[in-house]
């Protein structure tokens, strides 16, 4: 797998700030995974562990209730953990290594889906093309998932 690197600035600090007018604490409606034995242990603690914001975007309560996915602002940001293997990982893809946490990235219709890659589940997170550029989201994700999601395979 080739490896890229992506650091944010000193601090946690985020490269690009965007601030989207229209937030809300409306619901969000998302297609839950449904992940079974350690990885849905797994995913439990990471929910617990997430920032209350992304990019500066407030979190957005999610339904169904209790599914493991978590949104901020809005357009949202969509979290989903104990998501399948992505079709299109190879094993020469590229990993995106940002705060220390390898990610396969997906150009999507709007925006970018980058998912974990060497941790005991697969972590989604999709980012709006509203927000620019899209990595900066992973970066407020980051210590979360290192905390709780272990590492099986380096980002190499």
């Amino acid at each position: 797998m080739k490896r890229a690197t992506w650091r944010g600035a000193g601090g946690g600090a985020l490269l690009c700030l965007l601030a989207v007018s229209g937030c809300g604490a409306s619901s969000v409606t998302v297609e839950p995974p449904h992940p079974t034995g350690t990885a849905a242990t797994t995913c439990r603690s990471l929910m617990a562990a997430l920032p209350a914001k992304v990019l500066d975007q407030p979190s957005r309560p999610v339904q169904p209730e209790g599914a493991l996915a978590a949104t901020w602002g809005d357009p949202p940001i969509l979290l989903r953990c104990g998501v399948p293997r992505p079709a299109k990982l190879r094993s020469n893809s590229t990993c995106l290594e940002v705060e220390g946490v390898g990610w396969f990235a997906e150009k999507a219709a709007r925006g970018y889906i980058f998912t974990t890659v060497g941790r005991s589940a697969y972590v989604e997170m999709s980012v709006p093309s509203a927000y620019e550029p899209p990595a900066n989201a992973l970066v407020d994700v980051g210590e979360a998932i290192r905390r709780t999601v272990p590492v099986r395979t380096a980002c190499v």
